[in-house]
């Protein structure tokens, strides 16, 4: 029996899934019992299962499992239910198919949440190298919010243990699975771990301006349907002073940050569908 379960959701991620499960793949697991992995492709329209299916033979040289669920439906939610179904660890780690983690982080991971309290563990995010010159200048500011800095966002991945997974039963339908999973936990219940993962930021000004608009109505979906939650978000200030500190020390980057927030709040609408949310 694994102790714990890889979960990982993916909609149209040929171009990604075989890198990020050979970041799982290659993880220094030195626990008796191995772990389990659990690619759910959901609705897609190209390779992303086959691809998944083709590294089963190198999980198994190693006897690990991957199962591979093949979806017809979309939604990255129906997706991560689909997976909690079959998933048979008590540990559970939720993972972007865009992601690639250190050799350390599942180790790590299982380390914080190997308790019978109720844990949410995220571990230290490196932002992937951008292509374009517009997510560059935004990655730079972005990299230096309070909330990244010094919070355990768990954009792209995050953690729970059994008791911790009792907390909710179905994922709801909603926008933000992560805002939702992490502030079912109380500040002092949620763990960063050093070991470390590599996440992207989608590319583009135009990209940026739709992703943030959709993180934002995400917010307000968790705002409106689950108000309780609140009462754990402990996001920290974002001071002026430190604002004008950073436009002072990048003029460009916060020109481009700030003025994606500026963009968002005057085009504000609702955002529909599911869309890699960065």
């Amino acid at each position: 029996m694994p102790l714990l379960s890889v979960l990982i959701p993916a909609s149209n991620e040929e171009a990604l899934i075989e890198q990020c499960l050979a970041s799982v793949l290659n993880s220094g697991w030195q626990k008796d019992a191995p772990f389990e992995t659990i690619v759910i492709s959901n609705g897609c329209r190209d390779r992303t299962a086959e691809k998944a299916i083709s590294m089963q033979g190198l999980f198994a040289e190693r006897g690990l499992c991957l199962q591979v669920l093949d979806r017809k439906e979309g939604g990255k939610l129906g997706a991560l239910n689909a997976g909690d179904h079959i998933a048979r660890a008590p540990i559970r780690v939720y993972l972007d198919a865009d992601v690639v983690v250190s050799k350390e982080l599942m180790s790590q991971l299982f380390e914080v949440l190997d308790t019978s309290e109720p844990r949410y563990a995220s571990g230290t995010l490196l932002l992937a190298a951008a292509d374009t010159w517009a997510t560059r200048a935004y990655a730079r500011i972005y990299a230096q919010v309070p909330f990244m800095k010094h919070g355990v966002p768990g954009a792209g991945v995050f953690a729970v243990n059994a008791a911790g997974r009792m907390r909710w039963g179905a994922f709801p339908n909603i926008i933000s699975d992560d805002t939702f999973v992490r502030l079912s936990f109380r500040p002092e219940e949620r763990v960063g771990v050093d070991a470390t993962y590599s996440w992207p930021l989608v590319e583009g000004l135009g990209n940026l301006i739709r992703v943030r608009r959709r993180q934002n109505a995400g917010v307000d979906e968790i705002r409106e349907y689950h108000p309780d939650l609140l009462r754990n978000d402990d996001k920290p200030p974002f001071p002026i002073k430190d604002k004008l500190m950073l436009a002072m020390r990048d003029p460009l980057g916060f020109a481009v940050y700030s003025g994606v927030a500026l963009l968002v709040r005057m085009t504000a609408d609702r955002a529909s569908g599911w869309t890699r949310g960065r």
